[in-house]
């Protein structure tokens, strides 16, 4: 009972035991008690970013993992780690063969700095616990002088990029090859190769992340009277957009652009014909597996990985790079910078801009229009 009046903490006036009480059994003595402390504190910062909404595996699973990581390069538990560990660290993350990003390595310093924060905070009670234990309170590892400063807009790889129009032909054509080759060879595996083709041309046709796509169900397309031709597939309803902030996926509606009309027939001929065949049965997925359940956002980065390699595109290109295209075509498109964001769903235009890499004639195109608009006597002609 003593203890546990110890660390008490107010709230309005309410008394409540800290969450190292809570986290720690009474009276209890492990017989490894740091590896004892360790998790609990790890579950302890679950249970508070839980409290926050956050996704449990894209945020909350893939930040504890960092921990445990930290924890193994160090071989040291949190209350022992100081600035040197840290830097350390990081720096190891940033050699050898495939070093990580600067973006990256600020979201690890970020979480790391997340974490430190919450183990000290003496609401959560963890630097009582640890002094009284061990005699070391945990501390802030990450400050000012050796984070990494956000000077650039977009700090990702330089060679993850838009494709251009006969890249994105070359990527289809081998997505199609694929189909005719299991067929001569008489092998099992034509009807996910016609999934995957069709997969990878709604990517690029609507703009869409991964996780929207796989998330796509039979019911999210919709008629649009004004291109009533588009029958079924005049829009799409994205219902797992990306959620920020801990908030819910955000939601919106694609519409089919008359430049990506060819893609209508694709996914006609993936509904009404092949889908049927992988016995999908009632399950409401749009992409779904050869057992029937529906295709996971991994699957997607091995279907664009091995039809990349197959069209001999460069290996860093990624599914994400069909959204890049689908942007930067609609601008050379010249449809509207607002209808560009709406479509993909960008909260920022300024996002939108990192995504565009319009071609060289797109960008004469421009010139000479603004030439022959406002300095007729440099261009001599209207456009």
């Amino acid at each position: 009972m003593h203890r546990l009046q110890r660390w008490r903490w107010t709230v309005t006036g309410i008394q409540s035991p800290g969450p190292a009480i809570l986290e720690l059994a009474e009276n209890v003595r492990p017989l490894d008690p740091e590896s004892t402390v360790f998790r609990a504190m790890l579950e302890g910062w679950a249970r508070q970013q839980r409290a926050r909404f956050l996704q449990e595996s894209g945020t909350i699973a893939p930040r504890l993992a960092l921990m445990r990581r930290m924890a193994d390069f160090t071989g040291q538990y949190p209350w022992q780690w100081t600035p040197a560990e840290a830097e350390a660290f990081i720096a190891h993350l940033r050699s050898g063969s495939k070093p990580i990003m600067v973006s990256t390595a600020r979201g690890y310093e970020i979480s790391i700095q997340m974490f430190c924060a919450y183990i000290s905070d003496p609401r959560y009670g963890w630097a009582g616990e640890c002094e009284q234990r061990f005699g070391l309170v945990p501390q802030q590892v990450f400050h000012e002088w050796n984070t990494v400063v956000h000077v650039a807009e977009y700090e990702g790889d330089p060679r993850r990029r838009p494709l251009h129009y006969d890249e994105v032909q070359a990527l289809f054509d081998a997505a199609d090859s694929r189909v005719e080759q299991i067929r001569a060879r008489r092998v099992k595996g034509a009807l996910p190769a016609m999934r995957d083709a069709a997969l990878l041309k709604v990517l690029y046709a609507f703009g869409l992340r991964r996780q929207e796509a796989v998330g796509l169900d039979l019911v999210d397309f919709r008629r649009v009277p004004r291109t009533a031709r588009f029958g079924q597939f005049g829009a799409v309803y994205v219902r797992f957009g990306k959620a920020s902030r801990g908030g819910s996926a955000k939601r919106r509606t694609v519409l089919l652009v008359p430049e990506m009309d060819w893609v209508v027939p694709v996914l006609e001929q993936w509904v009404g014909e092949v889908r049927p065949l992988l016995r999908a049965g009632t399950h409401p997925a749009l992409w779904v597996t050869e057992r029937g359940g529906r295709l996971h956002r991994r699957s997607v980065n091995d279907i664009f990985n091995s039809v990349r390699d197959l069209a001999g595109l460069a290996p860093e290109l990624d599914p994400h790079c069909l959204r890049h295209s689908y942007v930067t075509h609609l601008v050379e498109f010249d449809y509207p910078e607002r209808f560009v964001q709406e479509q993909v769903g960008h909260l920022h235009a300024s996002t939108t801009a990192l995504y565009t890499g319009v071609s060289d004639e797109y960008r004469t195109r421009q010139l000479r229009r603004v030439l022959a608009e406002h300095h007729d006597d440099l261009w001599g002609e209207k456009p």
